[in-house]
């Protein structure tokens, strides 16, 4: 039944996207059969896969650093709750400011290229991954770290074998929120300075007005963003209890 359900709401969505290109006109707003030639083209076009490995590759070093910095910051944090309560408000009003403001820097520190983008990508995900981890190891009941300290572990020790595995859920929930941002923040970073990536394609397109290349990417995107977060909330699914 869920099946159909899915089935029916893309049959909606599509139905309306149709309509409302009606309505626009398709200068305004290409209709779902052009979009999808469109997007056919590009999956056949070599040009369009070296550009989608150009992001995947500066999103993957971005996430793999929010989630390293912040779930190593977020334990430290948690587990230290007086400079947890000093650093809260601190990373609250930075993760506050747009970052958009700080690309100028960004690109003055590490200049054109991909570390740019991974600069940027990390800056979107590293606060909140470390807010959620903090706040992951805070709620854990005093018992998890009586054990450690009955067993000697060692901080280190401690970490690995007992806060990580037991805020593992909000872990994962962390790396779906920092993926997303991170995504984000590589595409903000592809827009303004770089001549490969999807972002690129997108900054491209719009000095074209090409509208069926814009939402093609737009697809693109949608689909991978809602399959990685997909999997990682069924992982987080499967390790809760009963699961």
């Amino acid at each position: 039944m869920r099946r159909l359900d899915r089935v029916a709401v893309l049959v909606v969505i599509l139905l309306a996207w149709q309509a409302l290109s009606w309505v626009a006109g398709r200068h305004e707003l290409a209709s779902p059969a052009v979009t999808l030639g469109t997007l056919a083209g590009l999956l056949r076009d070599p040009d369009f896969w070296v550009n989608v490995g150009a992001t995947l590759s500066a999103l993957g070093w971005a996430v793999a650093i929010s989630m390293v910095g912040g779930v190593g910051l977020g334990i430290v944090l948690g587990a230290r709750r007086e400079a947890g309560v000093v650093m809260e408000p601190v990373l609250a009003s930075l993760y506050a400011l747009p970052k958009i403001t700080l690309y100028p820097l960004v690109l003055l520190v590490f200049g054109l290229g991909i570390s740019a983008k991974i600069a940027f990508g990390a800056m979107h995900g590293l606060i909140p991954v470390t807010l959620i981890t903090m706040n992951a190891v805070r709620q854990l009941r005093p018992a998890f770290v009586r054990s450690a300290a009955v067993m000697r572990l060692s901080p280190l020790d401690t970490a690995w074998r007992v806060l990580i595995p037991a805020t593992l859920p909000d872990l994962l929930s962390a790396l779906r929120l920092g993926f997303s941002l991170s995504l984000l923040g590589v595409l903000i970073g592809e827009m303004f300075a770089s001549k490969h990536g999807l972002g690129f394609l997108v900054t491209h397109a719009v000095e074209f007005n090409d509208l069926p290349t814009i939402l093609s990417i737009v697809i693109v995107l949608f689909a991978g963003a809602i399959g990685v977060n997909t999997l990682l909330l069924w992982v987080g699914e499967r390790l809760q209890p009963g699961g």
